[in-house]
């Protein structure tokens, strides 16, 4: 599992830590990666994904995980949200063409 988010593209940051006698050593910058669940309304169930806060703040501004996986294109997304982007297209096409009544 990389540390990685799939949303945003944030990932480890190398530097330095600098000490108060200016020795500066190596160190990683890790982004704040949690493991969240978000509910597709098009499959009507939850996706567990592991997101950057940030991310998490850019799926509700799109309105929620179904809402930026359809505004992205598929060519920024990695293969896993993808695979899920064209399982809520093909679930929510399943809904439209369902004969009303």
């Amino acid at each position: 599992m990389s540390r990685r988010c799939p949303v945003t593209g944030k990932g480890v940051q190398v530097g330095h830590h600098v000490s108060h006698a200016n020795n500066k050593t190596k160190r990683r910058f890790l982004p704040n990666l949690q493991h969240h669940r978000l509910y597709s309304e098009a499959l009507g169930q939850s996706v567990r994904l592991r997101l950057s806060v940030q991310g998490l703040r850019t799926i509700d501004k799109h309105g929620g995980l179904d809402g930026w996986l359809l505004a992205t294109k598929p060519a920024r997304l990695p293969r896993e949200l993808r695979r899920l982007r064209a399982r809520i297209e093909a679930a929510r096409n399943r809904v439209e063409e369902a004969p009303a009544g």
